[in-house]
């Protein structure tokens, strides 16, 4: 059993694995050298541990603890460069663009040899005279050019020390079991956190995986240890024959979710465009990419196809027309997985009937009947149509109530409910509310990745807002009588429940996907963190294991004013009202990367009329972000240092919140924060965006993201909705409650979704 691998996994959920018995943790224990040593490491980093998990470290030799401590600073970047460019950067360096000009221009006409004053730099760069203080920089102020590099970052720092437990190989196990049975899609953390445990644990053969994205991860990795095992689980999982597209797409591009081609080349072409002309690559990135997706398979992976495709459950028909939907992509994989050889072969009849079908156009499709019903007013047969696929019924409610009636609509929809996994009825009371507002602003989130602002549906007009009004309130009490009816008939002992109060500022997560790795503690997209000083430090890392080369990351701020007025603050704006940038750095050192900070400060702020300002990343670099790129915000009560020799202010004390960006991101851009000036707390959130710099970013489509978030049902109320189904009984303690639901628990997405969407 690989325990470094565990490890990792553990500390997402703010724990540490142990290979210990919890039951046999009750005796008194004898603190060791090596124990007090590691708890102190651990209080530099910013963390203390329970007194369960005290015990059982207890009883591990010093090997495993010098192992968990070297896990903990990979996860926090501890050794990687944290050096900005500029030294001391709380005290701005009074650079200005006339400076780069003149710089610029001292360059063209030759520098030193053309006997000008100044200092050439180690990139070749020449300074003159005047322009950029010198003696302030790490490097080259005018090419963004590192010349050291920091070994050193600050510890201890931190105001709030956050809790480590303990987690056994029976946590894992059922961690394991909750991430595979989860009915709701999981995030890039989840994701990964999976692949790592497939190198440890089989698959069990009772377990049932409800989500097909989940099911290309389990397919994929058993592959890799043994390909019977993955064709026999292609065998049980693999229903329909989307499924089996699904997985060799997957297997291809590596998104569990099905992007066309077209899609992917055209965001290969965006994610490289340039500003500056003579920089941009995007038609060159469109043609590597269309190379990329040219499809070859050898006989292995052939026959794996032709066998799944073979022993799929739907007759010729509906085979033919689950594969409609995507006719394109499916000719190419046709034709690249030989099926139609297969089809020829003896034992693979059922195969060559649904490829004839499929060819022959001999089918009717579900689309097509629903839109010639639409389009001849057939209101009946419409609802009748939708009522057979509840999840599409579920997906138009809402436009379908404007075009045929609220009534009429919802007592069709009424009969299917049952049928509906809850993730869709939660997000039909989510979207409610904005949806039937004329005057707010929706968000889409499309699987080919970025954000979207969407008008108001047209039809919206035609309905007085007090109709509006009652569609909503319709919508909602539907999805709370059917939750109601589902916690009612889940069995229960239990006759009191705790309710962690931290949970009713958690949505729950349905419908927010990621492409960010939390390494050192799992969060909800919507989770609020209260600012505890008046100082809040953006950080961000990147380049970790590259070799030194130009690669320009960039971290920014939007700050929105109560006027309306946007000030940034970003490499080419140092300081804004409230905040300065660490400088910018456009070429990385070998291997250990770069950083860049930015230094809020809420006073000023304040002062300034501040009401929010949103924390972004940037690849100003062709293509996307830097996979590996560190994002993340740091905050305490008492003062974090910045080092005026280095300019390093990196203290994993103090890191509130922390991301990774993963290599399935496809974004050029990254909202990742919002900080409410107000209320002093910052709003963990994803939101990608194609820009090249934080003035690309749509401010609207933002603050209708956050909006939504905030709207969002949380984990508490949905609980409270248990409660009065089941006819619990609140109590104040986790300790006098038959069921407990604590923050910790909230730490596992998988486990929230697998107890309340059961």
């Amino acid at each position: 059993m690989n325990e470094q691998v565990l490890q990792k996994v553990a500390l997402r959920y703010r724990a540490i694995f142990l290979p210990v018995d919890r039951d046999g943790l009750t005796g008194p224990y004898e603190p060791t050298v090596p124990l007090m040593a590691f708890t102190a490491r651990l209080r530099e980093n910013g963390y203390c541990v329970s007194e369960e998990l005290l015990h059982a470290l207890a009883q591990v030799p010093f090997n495993t603890l010098a192992m968990i401590t070297r896990q903990i600073d990979e996860a926090l970047g501890v050794e990687l460069n944290w050096m900005p460019l500029v030294k001391g950067w709380d005290t701005p360096t009074g650079e200005t663009r006339m400076d780069h000009l003149i710089t610029f221009l001292a360059n063209l006409f030759g520098g030193e040899e053309a006997g000008l004053k100044g200092t050439t730099l180690p990139c070749g760069h020449f300074i003159p005279e005047g322009t950029f203080p010198l003696e302030r920089y790490n490097g080259c102020p005018y090419c963004g050019t590192l010349f050291h590099t920091a070994n050193f970052v600050y510890h201890g720092q931190g105001s709030k020390l956050k809790e480590l437990r303990l987690f056994t190989l029976e946590d894992k196990e059922k961690l394991f079991h909750n991430l595979l049975s989860s009915p709701t899609p999981l995030d890039a953390t989840q994701l990964d956190s999976l692949k790592l445990l497939l190198q440890e644990f089989e698959v069990p053969d009772n377990i049932e995986i409800p989500m097909k994205e989940t099911v290309m991860v389990v397919i994929q990795k058993s592959g890799e240890k043994n390909q019977e095992a993955a064709v026999a689980l292609g065998l049980r999982y693999l229903k329909t024959p989307t499924d089996i597209l699904r997985y060799f797409w997957y297997e291809k591009t590596g998104q569990v979710k099905i992007i066309e081609p077209k899609h992917l080349v055209a965001m290969a072409q965006r994610a490289n465009r340039h500003h500056w002309l003579p920089a941009d690559k995007s038609e060159q990135a469109a043609a590597e990419k269309r190379q990329e997706l040219k499809l070859k398979y050898d006989r292995k992976h052939c026959r794996m196809a032709a066998t799944w495709l073979n022993a799929v459950p739907m007759s010729d028909e509906l085979a033919a027309e689950n594969m409609n939907a995507k006719r394109g992509m499916w000719v190419r994989m046709i034709h690249a997985l030989r099926l139609g050889e297969y089809a020829r072969k003896k034992g693979f009849e059922p195969l060559a009937a649904i490829l004839d079908t499929f060819y022959r156009q001999d089918y009717n499709t579900w689309q097509g009947l629903l839109e010639l019903s639409q389009k001849e007013h057939r209101a009946d047969e419409v609802l009748t149509i939708l009522s057979t696929r509840p999840g599409m019924f579920a997906r138009c409610l809402f436009s379908t109530m404007l075009r045929l009636g609220k009534d009429k609509t919802l007592a069709a929809f009424e009969t299917v409910t049952d049928t509906l996994p809850a993730r869709l009825l939660l997000s039909l009371g989510n979207a409610a509310d904005g949806w039937f507002d004329v005057e707010r602003t929706r968000v889409a989130r499309p699987i080919t990745g970025g954000t979207h602002s969407v008008p108001p549906h047209p039809l919206l007009q035609l309905y007085t807002e007090e109709e509006r009004r009652d569609m909503a309130k319709a919508v909602n009490d539907v999805y709370a009588h059917t939750m109601k009816k589902r916690f009612a008939s889940q069995s229960t002992t239990a006759k009191t429940l705790f309710i962690d109060p931290r949970l009713y500022d958690i949505p729950v997560s349905v419908g927010d996907r990621s492409s960010s790795i939390q390494d050192t503690a799992c969060a909800l997209q919507g989770t609020r963190f209260p600012v505890e000083g008046d100082r809040v430090r953006l950080f961000m890392q990147w380049g970790k294991g590259l070799p030194a080369q130009h690669l320009d990351m960039d971290l920014s701020c939007a700050i929105a004013m109560k006027n309306g007025k946007v000030f940034e603050c970003a490499y080419y704006h140092l300081t804004a009202p409230g905040a300065k940038h660490s400088g910018d750095i456009i070429h990385i050192p070998d291997q250990v990367g770069a950083a860049e900070y930015i230094e809020l400060s809420l006073p000023e702020l304040e002062k300034s009329g501040a009401r929010y300002v949103s924390f972004t990343c940037n690849a100003y670099s062709n293509g996307a972000l830097s996979p590996n790129l560190m994002v993340g915000w740091m905050s305490s009560a008492y003062p974090m240092t910045i080092s005026n020799e280095t300019g390093v202010a990196y203290d994993p004390s103090c890191v509130q919140h922390l991301v990774r960006i993963s290599e399935a991101n496809l974004s050029k851009g990254m909202v990742f924060g919002v900080l409410d000036v107000a209320r002093r707390e910052i709003y963990w959130l994803e939101m990608p965006f194609m820009g090249q710099t934080v003035h690309d970013l749509n401010l609207k489509t933002m603050e209708a993201l956050l909006k939504r978030l905030q709207e969002k049902l949380s984990i508490g109320q949905l609980l409270d909705l248990k409660r009065e189904a089941q006819g619990l009984t609140l109590v104040d303690a986790p300790k006098d409650a038959d069921e407990a639901y604590t923050y910790e628990w909230a730490l596992d997405p998988a486990a929230v979704a697998t107890l309340l969407f059961k």
